[in-house]
């Protein structure tokens, strides 16, 4: 079988964000790595990076590029998508307390709450066991994150925020979550030097592609 690196071309979206970041991630766990700003780089992908950043920001962007379409057609055929943060907030079927021109991808049965942990103020970091992820505790970074208040049936809770966590009243909320080929974390595993949760996206746009 040939490496990851030959097999698997992983995409990032690169219209605003922690693109940077996750691209040194991904080419760590293995992978080609390419940025993705129009519909023919998304054509050429195996799976795709949706970054932690500003999600309307994303999302009009996402418009302006002429990507939003194409994006949504990709998915609906089953291209892998790993996102992060605003990555979530995009891929879910629904977000409260977002903008009412938001464009959300629909590739998530999920209802995400946008910026729930609170202000840049409120950001936090907590130690998490992730379902699929070995060796040990994932340290998570949570910065003006989301997180998911209900999941269709589809859809698999990989981790939550556990009782000691800074997060106070939002203890045992979910925020690592999976269905079929998408991914989705509510904190930021590109910033921490942990490249275990990319590594889990590798291994699942290589069992595809």
């Amino acid at each position: 079988m040939a490496p990851v690196s030959q097999q698997s071309r992983i995409g990032v979206l690169a219209l605003q964000g922690d693109v940077r970041e996750h691209t040194a991630m991904l080419h760590r766990a293995g992978a080609a790595v390419r940025p993705v700003r129009r519909p023919a780089e998304l054509a050429e992908v195996d799976g795709l990076v949706l970054p932690g950043g500003e999600s309307t920001a994303m999302s009009r962007l996402l418009a302006s590029f002429d990507l939003l379409d194409p994006l949504r057609d990709r998915l609906r055929a089953g291209l892998p998508v790993f996102g992060s943060c605003a990555g979530m907030v995009l891929l879910a079927r629904q977000v409260l307390d977002g903008r009412p021109d938001q464009h959300q991808l629909d590739a998530l049965d999920v209802v995400v709450r946008r910026n729930a942990f609170g202000r840049q103020v409120d950001s936090f970091e907590a130690d998490l066991d992730v379902t699929g992820v070995e060796g040990g505790a994932v340290h998570a970074v949570f910065i003006r994150a989301p997180w998911v208040e209900k999941v269709g049936e589809g859809v698999e809770i990989l981790a939550r925020v556990g009782d000691d966590t800074a997060a106070g009243g939002a203890a045992d909320r979910i925020v690592a979550v999976r269905q079929g080929t998408v991914l989705a974390t509510s904190f930021h595993p590109e910033l921490t030097g942990d490249d275990r949760i990319h590594r889990l996206f590798v291994r699942t746009v290589s069992d595809v592609a």
